[in-house]
């Protein structure tokens, strides 16, 4: 994963240990005082709540136990990982800019492109010029990749 998504799960982490993971403690307490606890939706509902939170900090412990960081700023060349791509799609000549990250901090609303996702596995190789030919759900699509870089 690249260091801003490091960066962005550790926050998280945090915030769902210091901030979250209490304040579902707290309103778990303040069900608890209401009585049956059978018949109380707000219990219920911390609880839920509760488990997903304590899932999530797993996942992200998790996550970044086994997380190996790499800086794009150290790398060059042909398309890799933390490459950030400038593309056109030459059918409609529409540009596109993606960076190229990890499957925990892929965001494509964001250009932030799954490693996995055909588009990605079409670019790695790939030099400034290249055209690419990727199958995706809505048919076959054309890219030239107009700029490569590592920030």
């Amino acid at each position: 994963m690249t260091r801003a998504g490091n960066a962005a799960l550790n926050a998280e982490l945090k915030n769902l240990k210091s901030v979250e993971r209490p304040a579902v403690i707290r309103a778990i307490s303040e069900a608890r005082e209401h009585g049956d606890l059978s018949e109380n939706a707000e219990y219920h509902a911390a609880r839920e709540k509760q488990s997903f939170i304590e899932g999530r900090i797993k996942e992200i412990e998790s996550l970044l136990s086994r997380a190996e960081v790499i800086d794009p700023a150290s790398l060059s060349g042909s398309i890799k990982f933390g490459a950030t791509v400038r593309l056109v799609d030459e059918d409609t000549d529409e540009e596109k800019t993606y960076q190229i990250v990890g499957e925990a901090e892929a965001d494509i609303e964001k250009g932030l492109l799954n490693i996995k996702s055909p588009l990605a596995r079409a670019l790695i190789g790939k030099e400034e010029g290249d055209s690419v030919e990727v199958r995706t759900p809505g048919g076959e699509k054309s890219y030239e990749v107009l700029s490569i870089d590592y920030v």
